[in-house]
């Protein structure tokens, strides 16, 4: 019965999908059973698209275009043929034996490439979901990302809330503004101090640049936390930027061991500025900032969604279904599920170069050692004159001493992460519910000061959410291991993610249950 269920699920067009036939009257285990099969029979008509690259694997025999992190290379930074070679047939072939076989340099082994294999028994499957193409190479939008992860780098150190008075921050706005393909945030046509190095969402504009959900103290149970955390030493106190020589660059990108220690501030502070930021997300637990959020909002009374069934009831109240257990539970789920998805990307569609790999390209081409198809606008910045003129090369700066994890960069782990967990939290809550009482981070990070801009009624729960998850996404911008494409077009990937769950699950449900109505990233309203 299961396989002649299967085939015509396959030959249905346009027409609704098929579904599996349950028998009245029906046992529990047999509706548990045909809710299982109902569900899967609506995800498979979902279909298997193509997964377009942005072909510069192709175009470039020296793959220079594509991540080899921890594979073995020349002298200027280019990969091993027969290492790529031995990675590509493990990918291919997908057999677990060829894994094991692909050449390595220093030891430091490659980050769960299987992970894009597994399947999983709720949602779309991984291979269902669509990213990309990213940048090619040699376009002027890889070269505007560059550029704006060299001035990151180079404003790793001020506040945010410096931006506006800053001139090296004006400097970076401008050149952003002048560049051929920038696609970040602008004020009136141009990129402005306070548009610099935020979210594309209207609410990344509104208010601090770095989201009360980072900020606000909250309680786990009875354990009251501030959320002060271990950032690193700014330049200025004894701190360092890392792989600044091609020395201890090239033994990075050959997979050893970095040579310096990381630099920790043994203050803890709130989040001020960039190099604080990439502190964070370089070892938090992925879902931790969406859990926090929800629990500083059940904490604080926000309102769930109108459409929670329970919203209305006068005998009983969520708990395990719709209510503060569910949701904080299903943020750790649904990342399990993201990043399969994105995993599939990175290593079985994209294998994108990263950013410290791009800033190798940028140094030999413009110390003449190579000559790399590099856009103009990344090879005459003055982002990369002004990096040159710190530290001697024009590699790009990193905050961590290893650079970059050993996985490519396109999709990216945190940024689909984050537009999944934020999905979730924006369907369970009322997502206009304006946040009271605003904060900002005090210059010295030591305390928190109210916010007071012209601005701070229009902090809402759905805004904050944006911005939480372009922080933790460009967080990894300012320490230099991502690029901005990957942040922008992973948010909507995890976004995906978590409705296709949240579809999965809406028919277990036994409350009478109309649906969860939210806003997406790209400010259209979904309901679920």
């Amino acid at each position: 019965m299961w396989a002649a269920q299967a085939l015509a699920v396959s030959s249905v067009g346009g027409a609704e999908p098929a579904q599996a036939q349950e028998p009245e009257p029906s046992s529990r285990a047999t509706r548990a059973f045909f809710l299982r099969a109902n569900a899967a029979f609506q995800d498979r008509s979902a279909g298997y698209p193509p997964h377009p690259s942005n072909g510069d694997e192709q175009r470039y025999p020296s793959r220079i275009g594509n991540y080899s992190k921890g594979l073995p290379h020349n002298s200027i930074g280019e990969v091993s043929p027969a290492a790529y070679n031995s990675l590509l047939a493990a990918i291919n072939s997908g057999a677990p034996q060829d894994f094991e076989a692909i050449i390595i340099g220093g030891g430091t082994p490659l980050v769960n490439p299987q992970a894009g294999l597994a399947f999983d028994m709720e949602g779309l499957d991984s291979h269902q979901f669509v990213q990309g193409p990213p940048p090619a190479l040699a376009s002027a939008r890889r070269a505007g990302e560059a550029v704006e992860d060299y001035w990151m780098a180079l404003l790793r150190d001020l506040n945010f809330t410096q931006y506006a008075s800053n001139p090296m921050a004006a400097t970076a706005a401008a050149e952003l503004s002048q560049l051929r393909d920038f696609r970040g945030p602008r004020e009136n046509g141009r990129v402005t101090p306070r548009t610099l190095f935020r979210g594309f969402t209207a609410g990344d504009l509104i208010g601090p640049y770095v989201s009360q959900y980072l900020l606000q103290p909250l309680t786990y149970g009875a354990i009251p936390v501030e959320q002060r955390m271990n950032t690193y030493l700014p330049l200025s106190a004894g701190g360092a930027d890392y792989m600044t020589d091609p020395a201890s660059w090239l033994a990075v990108q050959n997979g050893y061991p970095p040579s310096q220690p990381q630099r920790i501030d043994p203050t803890p502070r709130h989040i001020r500025n960039g190099r604080d930021l990439a502190a964070y997300v370089h070892i938090d637990v992925l879902f931790e900032a969406y859990l926090n959020a929800c629990i500083w909002l059940i904490d604080n009374h926000a309102p769930f969604n109108p459409g929670n069934p329970y919203s209305s009831s006068r005998t009983q109240t969520g708990f395990g279904t719709f209510g503060s257990p569910h949701v904080k539970a299903l943020l750790s789920e649904v990342s399990t599920r993201a990043l399969k998805a994105v995993w599939f990307q990175k290593w079985f569609v994209h294998r994108c170069l990263r950013p410290e790999a791009f800033g190798g390209l940028v140094h030999f081409t413009k110390t003449k050692q190579a000559s790399y198809p590099l856009h103009p606008d990344v090879l005459n910045s003055q982002a990369v004159a002004s990096v040159f003129a710190n530290t001697g090369s024009y590699l790009m700066p990193h905050a961590f001493p290893e650079g970059c994890p050993q996985h490519p960069s396109y999709g990216q782990g945190h940024g689909t992460v984050a537009g999944a967990c934020a999905t979730i939290v924006k369907a369970f809550f009322d997502d206009s519910w304006v946040i009271p009482n605003p904060v900002v981070a005090s210059e010295d990070g030591l305390s928190l000061l109210p916010y007071s801009g012209a601005d701070a009624g229009q902090i809402t729960v759905g805004g904050e959410l944006n911005k939480i998850a372009a922080n933790i996404a460009l967080g990894r911008n300012h320490a230099a291991v991502h690029w901005r494409s990957d942040y922008q077009d992973s948010l909507t990937l995890g976004e995906a993610v978590a409705i296709s769950v949240l579809r999965d699950q809406r028919p277990c449900y036994n409350e009478s249950f109309q649906g969860l109505t939210f806003t997406k990233f790209d400010g259209t309203t979904v309901r679920i």
